[in-house]
């Protein structure tokens, strides 16, 4: 096992605290600090066939959410529309078939208000 230098160990950030609380209330400011407001998110649902040997799925970006957030809203809309699908690396979610006329409304009483719907 190799010896670590001060330099090495630089990257490192250590927390001393006797309040048991003190590192979960700096964790939960900073995951509010990313979310925004569902109404304040511009999203957009498009059809896409392309590398999908001629298979249809639809594609919702713009979502504003850690990975954990996007996982759970691709699961809720899987769930709502009773299809498959997840989320792309690119922070989109993807979902099986031509879902574009589902979408909007699903989104709308979730509390989406800016999407728009590309042809």
């Amino acid at each position: 096992m190799k010896n670590k230098s001060l330099d090495d160990l630089s990257g490192l950030r250590l927390i001393f605290s006797t309040d048991p609380d003190a590192i979960r209330q700096q964790d939960e400011s900073e995951e509010t600090d990313q979310l925004v407001p569902f109404e304040k998110q511009q999203l957009r649902i498009n059809l896409d066939k392309k590398h999908r040997a001629g298979k249809e799925v639809t594609l919702i970006q713009g979502f504003d959410m850690n990975d954990s957030g996007l996982e759970n809203m691709a699961k809720q809309l899987k769930s709502k529309c009773g299809i498959g699908g997840g989320v792309t690396e690119d922070g989109m979610i993807l979902l099986q078939g031509d879902q574009r006329k589902k979408l909007p409304d699903v989104l709308g009483k979730m509390g989406f208000k800016k999407i728009k719907v590309i042809q």
